[in-house]
């Protein structure tokens, strides 16, 4: 409603506080703030992946997005005042707009949505919401990975007998998925000593672990791809993907590129190698190579609370 207020409208990513939807968050924050007698007011409310853009545009001014891959994933850019419908008529001293997208809500019929992803969103707190999210972000991609084996588990005796836990959602942690997907043993003994802790799988055979490390490969690099093409999208709609933006009207060849930075925040893409490699591979697939190297992307730390503090205290002055 303001720098500082903001209704929460819905829950996501597993939080259910009936009786804070419709409040204001910021008064809410505040209130407490007061009763605990902390001398301090709340300046202004942030989303996390603005705050990121900020800090990354604080340090390099050629920062036109930000992306969140983390538990959750989200969205935001730098766009044009004149392109946005909802501020035409309003006079605004800079031009531009950060737009927080929410991208972790978007949905399309094009999205490779399998039986895996529908029973996964069928069973969570949230239904028919964060489509996007529950297909890239940390909090999901070990519990698809999960309902595959299971699913291995009924239709063939290669982990023998059905162990109860595999039927237990979450129990898989994303950080556990990578470890099984990037241990390079030949033995793939990671992998062997994950699915006997986490799902009390004994003695899995050799040809049963590589099919594992090969699901999670297959999740891994599809949410990697799907993360890129909708870095790819913000591009395209603000003219940094070589096509000079969706009405520009120039082609490829007679477009300068500039120098293009993406902040990126969270720790699936922070501290997975194979997530980060599978993005960018796609970014230059999607592009073309000639495209792709004009475009950084740059990992922050906690930039979602250093830049909430910088936009804290450029109010505040």
């Amino acid at each position: 409603m303001s720098v500082s207020s903001g209704i929460l409208i819905k829950w996501t990513k597993g939080f259910s506080i009936v009786d804070m939807v419709g409040r204001d968050v910021a008064a809410c924050l505040q209130e407490a703030l007061t009763r605990k007698g902390l001398d301090m007011r709340v300046a202004a409310l942030v989303n996390d992946t603005v705050g990121t853009l900020a800090v990354g545009h604080y340090h390099d001014p050629d920062t036109v997005a930000a992306i969140i891959i983390g538990t959750g994933t989200n969205a935001c850019y730098w766009e044009r005042v004149d392109a946005i419908i909802k501020c035409q008529g309003l006079l605004m001293t800079s031009g531009r707009m950060v737009v927080n997208m929410e991208w972790g809500n978007f949905w399309s019929s094009h999205l490779p949505r399998t039986s895996y992803d529908i029973d996964l969103d069928a069973e969570s707190p949230n239904p028919n919401d964060q489509g996007f999210e529950k297909m890239i972000s940390g909090m999901y991609l070990g519990d698809i990975v999960r309902r595959v084996i299971l699913k291995m588990s009924l239709e063939s005796d290669m982990f023998g007998p059905i162990s109860p836990k595999l039927s237990m959602p979450f129990i898989m942690r994303t950080p556990l998925m990578s470890a099984m997907h990037e241990d390079n043993s030949p033995d793939l003994r990671e992998v062997a000593r994950i699915l006997n802790d986490i799902f009390e799988i004994p003695d899995i055979p050799l040809k049963a672990r590589k099919f594992v490390v090969k699901v999670c490969d297959v999740v891994t690099r599809r949410a990697a791809r799907l993360a890129a093409a909708g870095i790819v999208g913000i591009l395209k709609k603000i003219g940094r993907d070589g096509s000079g933006g969706i009405t520009g009207g120039r082609s490829r060849s007679d477009m300068k590129m500039r120098r293009t930075v993406v902040a990126i925040e969270g720790g699936l893409y922070s501290k997975y190698a194979l997530f980060r490699e599978y993005l960018r591979e796609a970014l230059n697939e999607i592009l073309g190579e000639d495209i792709a190297k004009h475009v950084i992307l740059k990992v922050t730390e906690d930039g979602s609370g250093i830049g909430a503090a910088l936009l804290a205290a450029s109010y505040s002055s």
